[in-house]
């Protein structure tokens, strides 16, 4: 008797957007998100690239911020082909600002996602996500002010800037 086995390509996803798919972390993402982290390109507005350790650090703390929370920085794949591209997704920030501790919604995609929407796309599903099933009532974004792509993606999914807020008077 012969048992034949199929694979599927169906993955676990939280949920899906039209082209992308957002899962929790797991250890056979820290080779593909450990380039993404190392590239000086993607890095640019983070303080220093990532080596292969403080990825897998990275990864350990996202997978324990979604036990703890039920959201993390989604690993975020497009659906057609499985492509692990980066992360979308939302955490807590508690660094001491004026605007913490809230939920943030951010993004880190390889070079090859860049320009095709995914971002945007993305980050409007999570937001959906974390609005419709979290039932959260702000979400912040921040980004530094070179960071004009990020500013672009915040603006595209409805962000108001705060600073230009504050300066035309609408925070009296």
């Amino acid at each position: 008797m012969h048992i034949s086995k199929t694979l599927s390509l169906e993955k676990e996803y939280i949920f899906k957007s039209e082209r992308l798919g957002f899962r929790n972390w797991t250890e056979n993402d820290l080779a593909e998100f450990a380039k993404i982290n190392a590239d000086l390109e993607v890095m640019e507005h983070f303080p220093k690239p990532l080596t292969e350790k403080e990825t897998a650090e990275f990864i350990d703390r996202l997978k324990n911020h979604y036990v703890k929370h039920g959201y993390n920085y989604f690993a975020t794949e497009i659906l057609e082909s499985g492509e692990l591209i980066g992360f979308i997704g939302l955490a807590l920030q508690e660094y001491k600002t004026d605007f913490t501790p809230a939920v943030d919604i951010g993004w880190r995609l390889k070079k090859s996602a860049w320009g095709k929407g995914f971002a945007t796309e993305g980050a409007k599903k999570c937001l959906e996500f974390a609005f419709n099933e979290l039932n959260l009532d702000k979400i912040i974004s921040t980004c530094t002010e070179k960071n004009t792509k990020s500013e672009s993606v915040m603006k595209k999914i409805g962000m108001v800037n705060l600073d230009e807020l504050n300066r035309a008077g609408g925070n009296q």
